[in-house]
């Protein structure tokens, strides 16, 4: 699904035009994104956490000129689902389905 998509069944549900949803959700990330840069987590009951993970430093190679190089420590984003947001995947008539087919 495409934020398009996102946006598109957002507005659907909650009959708002698209643009003002479109401005909405831009603006949601835009304050994760700021938030996180600015070393702050963000927790959303129900949904998950957005954190900031942060990475040792360690040595990495480059393989094409055949020399090790220094990784530095370093924080990434990671989104970690709340405990409801997990048990109604792992419940998912859906994707359950799509597990048996697979087999």
């Amino acid at each position: 699904m495409t934020k398009a998509e996102v946006i598109a069944e957002i507005a659907n549900r909650t009959e708002i035009d698209k643009q003002k949803v479109g401005i909405i959700i831009e603006t949601f990330f835009q304050v994760v994104k700021d938030k996180m840069a600015e070393g702050e987590n963000i927790y959303v009951r129900g949904f998950g956490s957005f954190i900031n993970k942060k990475r040792a430093q360690k040595i990495g190679r480059n393989i094409s000129k055949k020399v090790s190089i220094v990784i530095p420590a370093h924080f990434v984003p990671n989104f970690k689902p709340a405990k409801e947001f997990e048990e109604r995947i792992k419940n998912s008539e859906v994707l359950n389905s799509m597990l048996t087919q697979n087999q």
